[in-house]
């Protein structure tokens, strides 16, 4: 394989962004497109549920339809996450095209060295989420649950951080053979947002804890970064990683056809959105 694909779409709506990923992901894995990174943001702001997230579970839906925001289940698993000032990647890759594609956090491991490798070219220094670590403490008077929805209140072993805070927040699906890897990497947090439309599980999630927990790039920096750089560090990121060459291309007709449909068929739909997931589902 001589190259891989990279696509810079812009922005689009929380709707429009998933049905993408989808339908990249599914022409990568029965191999009729190369792997595909590809780098976008959400406007409107919206917040993703995991893919086995109960809708109530953490989210102020009215405060959430008051910002004018959407809110969209993704095909990945995880905690919620508000998707506002930040940068967003989707990587697409089958399964045994990649070292370690056999196990998902061996997978993890592989796709995420692109993002550190990125960042540091930025002057940032991250790791993979401890794996036997605890989570920072939630603080006095505040049961864990409250947090417990909250994709950034939390750092996992897939995640990324730097001094115990969550910086990069990422999840996975893996099907047909293929790899879909997307996640969040904020450029910067609006805390008083952020638990307006994610309270938490029983309402009472901190300014205090989030702020613990979580990092933007921007604070971890110590200066502001923009969308821009942001996108052209994780792109040089993977490139020099893989030692692969990335080709700027756009969606073939077809995946623009299938991310319609998709957009359309289940994710601008609430019986997609709004469903009650079946544990084990997938």
């Amino acid at each position: 394989m001589t190259h891989w694909r990279l696509i810079e779409d812009g922005f689009a709506d929380g709707f429009t962004n998933m049905a993408v990923d989808e339908a990249i992901a599914e022409a990568v894995a029965s191999d009729r497109q190369p792997p595909t990174l590809r780098l976008y943001g959400w406007q409107p702001p919206a917040v993703s549920l995991g893919y086995h997230q109960e809708l109530e579970d953490g989210i102020d839906r009215a405060a959430v339809a008051d910002r004018g925001y959407d809110i969209v289940r993704r095909p990945t698993g995880g905690r919620a996450i508000l998707h506002a000032d930040e940068l967003t990647y989707s990587f697409c890759i089958r399964q045994d095209a990649i070292r370690g594609g056999h196990s998902t956090m061996e997978s993890y491991r592989e796709i995420s060295a692109g993002i550190i490798t990125g960042l540091e070219l930025l002057g940032a220094q991250v790791s993979l989420g401890p794996g036997a670590e605890m989570p920072p403490p939630l603080g006095e008077g505040l049961d864990a649950d409250a947090a417990r929805a909250i994709c950034f209140a939390k750092t996992a072993r897939c995640d990324l951080q730097a001094a115990g805070r969550k910086v990069v927040g990422s999840a996975q699906v893996r099907r047909g053979g293929g790899i879909l890897q997307h996640g969040s990497i904020p450029i910067t947090i609006d805390l008083e947002d952020q638990i307006a439309v994610m309270p938490g599980s029983d309402g009472r999630l901190s300014r205090q804890v989030l702020a613990g927990a979580a990092m933007s790039v921007s604070e971890l920096l110590g200066r502001t970064v923009s969308y821009d750089e942001l996108a052209a560090a994780v792109a040089a990121g993977f490139g020099e990683t893989f030692g692969i060459e990335l080709r700027r291309e756009e969606l073939s007709p077809a995946e623009q056809a299938e991310a319609q449909r998709l957009r359309e068929e289940r994710y601008a739909t609430a019986e997609w959105n709004e469903r009650r997931p079946v544990a084990g589902s997938g």
